[in-house]
């Protein structure tokens, strides 16, 4: 899985998740190794804090400020996502669901299960 796409698919399974222990002391861990990464970016904090609320409105906006932040190179946020996944759904991560990687442009991708997309790309 491209990495920041990665950091999305966490952030909102972790979001969703609220049984446990380990899920919520992960998903605090994520996001505050975010936060950290977004010091200087106010409008990026809040970015992150919407999309907790509204994960379909903010996923663009988080994932350009991920991208500008460099998230998606910084291996301690990669593996607090990663690890976080693993706790959400340790099955899923077992099997390697989320190590999807891609080569190469990517015009479009949805991760996750029971999902609807349309896409329309024009030249």
């Amino acid at each position: 899985m491209e990495s920041i796409s990665l950091i999305i698919t966490a952030l909102v399974a972790g979001a969703a998740k609220s049984a446990g222990d380990a899920v919520p002391d992960a998903y605090n861990s994520l996001k505050a190794l975010i936060k950290h990464k977004f010091a200087d970016e106010p409008k990026a904090k809040m970015v992150l804090e919407e999309h907790e609320t509204d994960p379909e409105t903010y996923a663009a906006p988080l994932k350009k400020k991920l991208a500008e932040a460099g998230a998606d190179k910084d291996q301690e946020i990669i593996k607090a996502a990663q690890k976080l996944l693993k706790q959400v759904n340790p099955e899923e991560s077992a099997t390697g669901k989320y190590k999807v990687e891609f080569q190469g442009e990517v015009k479009a991708v949805q991760m996750g299960d029971r999902n609807t997309q349309t896409n329309t790309f024009s030249s």
